[in-house]
């Protein structure tokens, strides 16, 4: 069999918390964390440029913080110093099976990673190593969705993948609902009007406004990161224009 080879040099790639933890308990699951750091090294063994944003609901989520009567910006404040709790694991685990990889944090603490600075950032990437954005965009009332396109605009990675435990975008909760249809191609306008749960408005509007494609997939199959970032036509894909994917 021919190796495989990547439709794309540099991926940016989007994890819920939920995704590090497992049978949705709170935490991190050290096995799944293996398990994720195998499916990236994979992938940078095929030479593509990987960066990581993480978001925090295994840990605390600022809007059920704030709906419990906390102030939203400190409710938010706390979900972004999740978020390096989990990074710094993923950075841990990516290290463990031999990935090189670089921590940037939004907010500074120095002792525990480098600040965002996205020259250095893209440089980590040119020389091989995972660059993990931690701390979200750094602002209250930004979510992580949004975090990711900023990055991925920002280092002009080619797609975002978004990595989820179903196998793409449907009409309604497959997890509930057996008949719900799976989209294989969504446009941006799409996503926005049917207001289906892809990324949040501001993150769907940012990778419009930037032609950034962002690919839904399950990152529960083993070999799924690697399928996607060689063009297998699994999940769903989302851009300007149906009929266009590669």
């Amino acid at each position: 069999m021919a190796p495989q080879k990547p439709c794309y040099k540099r991926v940016l790639l989007k994890l819920s918390g939920e995704a590090l933890s497992e049978n949705k308990k709170l935490g991190i699951s050290p096995g799944v964390m293996e398990s994720i750091a195998r499916e990236i090294q994979e992938v940078t063994e095929l030479g593509v440029q990987v960066s990581i944003v993480i978001g925090a609901g295994n840990l605390f989520r600022g809007l059920e913080g704030a709906a419990e009567g906390m102030d939203r910006a400190t409710a938010d404040y706390m979900g972004m110093l999740a978020t390096i709790i989990n990074s710094l694991a993923l950075q841990d685990a990516l290290e463990r099976v031999g990935v090189m990889t670089r921590v940037q944090s939004a907010i500074e603490m120095n002792q525990l990673a480098e600040p965002f600075i996205r020259r250095r950032a893209v440089r980590h990437l040119e020389k091989g190593r995972v660059v993990i954005f931690a701390a979200g965009t750094g602002n209250p009332y930004f979510t992580t969705d949004t975090a990711a396109a900023l990055r991925a605009t920002e280092i002009h990675a080619e797609v975002i993948l978004k990595a989820t435990k179903v196998e793409g975008v449907y009409d309604s909760d497959p997890l509930q609902n057996p008949e719900a249809k799976k989209f294989k191609e969504l446009s941006y306008i799409d996503v926005l009007n049917r207001n289906l749960r892809v990324m949040d408005a501001t993150a769907i509007s940012l990778c419009m406004e930037n032609h950034l494609p962002i690919i839904v997939f399950n990152i529960k199959k083993h070999g799924n990161l690697k399928k996607v970032v060689c063009g297998e036509k699994i999940g769903t894909f989302v851009q300007h224009s149906l009929g266009e994917r590669a």
